[in-house]
């Protein structure tokens, strides 16, 4: 297993410093990073074509690679136009990866809004990860579905998308705190998906304390989480690196921070933690 940061884990520091993503992987080297995760929301499309061949050139300098090439997309949407808006942002994103030389697109199903339920949204998802499987398996890149937010956040909910998609390029990223948003214990997830994940994204959270007023994550039931640095909130990231060990699992472990800390100082404490469970 090798590790990676993702860049969004940097956010509060990409905001006050005003960071490119030159500095994230100048930042990643002196870390000492395997490789990084980038986002499309941090590329404007002429930059990204414009400076794709520099920013490869930077990592090849720095002796990292890209681990996961990540879309904000949202397939939730009631208009055929909007969803097809939304898929042309994966089809994109397979490009953008490949050009990038990961095989590993992080996508999202969609958000809830509205009186929009996981029941009236899962077909428009379902509909729009076909489309885009199609080009993911000639490209031979995995579409990795995250466990984000609140609409397909569930274990379950990802393994039956992934079923009614049937394509053995729509898999997992297994984002371990993720699942406290929905009250779902990521062991228990794990479990259920440790056969589909091909991407993980390392990260945490703690429960928020009666006197804080920090903003944290509401979860489905209104309980307020707050991101902490692994190893610091309720994930037992042990036991689902052990239980990667035992499935054999050779793909990335991404760090995705977003605390209230000092970002550079979370991530570089949470890379050391990483390499000390991977041994």
């Amino acid at each position: 297993m090798r590790v990676s940061v993702s860049m969004y884990s940097l956010a509060s520091t990409i905001r006050k410093e005003n960071w490119s993503i030159f500095d994230f992987v100048d930042y990643a080297k002196r870390i000492s990073l395997d490789g990084v995760e980038l986002l499309d929301f941090y590329w404007k499309e002429d930059d990204r074509q414009r400076e794709i061949e520099r920013v490869k050139q930077a990592l090849k300098e720095n002796d990292l690679v890209v681990s996961a090439y990540d879309v904000s997309n949202n397939f939730v949407k009631e208009s055929r136009e909007e969803r097809a808006k939304e898929a042309g942002k994966v089809l994109e994103g397979i490009k953008t990866a490949k050009k990038l030389g990961t095989n590993i697109v992080r996508v999202f199903c969609g958000d809830l809004h509205g009186e929009l339920t996981y029941e009236d949204g899962q077909s428009w998802i379902v509909e729009g990860l076909k489309q885009c499987a199609k080009k993911a398996e000639e490209e031979q890149v995995y579409l990795a579905i995250e466990n984000h937010g609140l609409l397909a956040g569930k274990s379950e909910q990802v393994k039956e998308i992934m079923e009614k998609v049937n394509s053995p390029f729509v898999r997992s990223t297994f984002d371990t705190g993720n699942f406290l948003l929905v009250h779902e214990e990521p062991q228990q997830a794990f479990d259920r998906l440790k056969s589909d994940i091909v991407h993980v994204h390392f990260k945490d959270f703690r429960v928020k304390g009666a006197a804080e007023e920090l903003k944290g994550f509401k979860s489905t039931e209104g309980v307020e989480l707050i991101g902490t640095v692994p190893g610091d909130g309720q994930v037992d990231l042990a036991s689902i690196v052990d239980g990667l060990k035992d499935v054999d699992y050779q793909g990335w472990l991404s760090i995705e921070y977003e605390g209230h800390d000092d970002a550079k100082e979370s991530n570089e404490e949470a890379v050391r933690r990483l390499k000390k469970l991977l041994g």
